[in-house]
């Protein structure tokens, strides 16, 4: 096994292990809109902070999805137009597209530092139940980090593709 396969084995089983932390996420999202919708209809009374608290966890699903979602191929991807290209071309492409998806997901994460330690230095919190908003905004960072590495290893196997014969 050389070490491009141990990067992509690495990359593979962090996305396949923070993915679960979405998944809690959408249970705990189920849970609370069924709370909420029984306080409304027999309590007369929703969850107090109950769409604050949604808007979160949709962040959780979405961040701590996305490098599960790169790693299986779950993007939308232009795979009718590339398999039509000869195979170097097409493996050039591929890499040109996962170059630009690193950079995103790179500047993505750089940015989110950037916010949420502004964020946390102003004290911002969200209006109803007070959930401060940084640690949201830097498990966004966190998790572009092992989109980028599973994009590297996508450039790494194009590369080859490109030099190889």
């Amino acid at each position: 096994m050389n070490i491009m396969d141990k990067f992509e084995k690495w990359a593979k089983l962090v996305s396949h292990s923070i993915v679960w932390i979405g998944g809690a996420g959408v249970v705990i999202m189920l849970g609370l809109t069924v709370a909420d919708i029984i306080g409304i209809k027999v309590f007369n009374s929703p969850v107090p902070g109950g769409i604050e608290i949604v808007g979160f966890l949709g962040v959780i699903i979405t961040a701590f999805g996305m490098a599960y979602t790169e790693a299986e191929h779950g993007n939308i991807q232009v795979e009718f137009f590339i398999s039509r290209l000869p195979r170097r071309i097409g493996a050039t492409c591929a890499a040109f597209v996962s170059v630009l998806g690193f950079v995103l997901f790179a500047l993505l994460a750089w940015q989110s530092v950037k916010y949420g330690i502004s964020l946390q230095q102003s004290g911002e919190v969200s209006m109803t139940s007070r959930i401060p908003f940084y640690p949201f905004v830097y498990a966004i960072a966190f998790c572009c980090i092992p989109v980028c590495f599973i994009l590297l290893v996508k450039i790494m196997k194009n590369i080859k593709k490109v030099v190889n014969k």
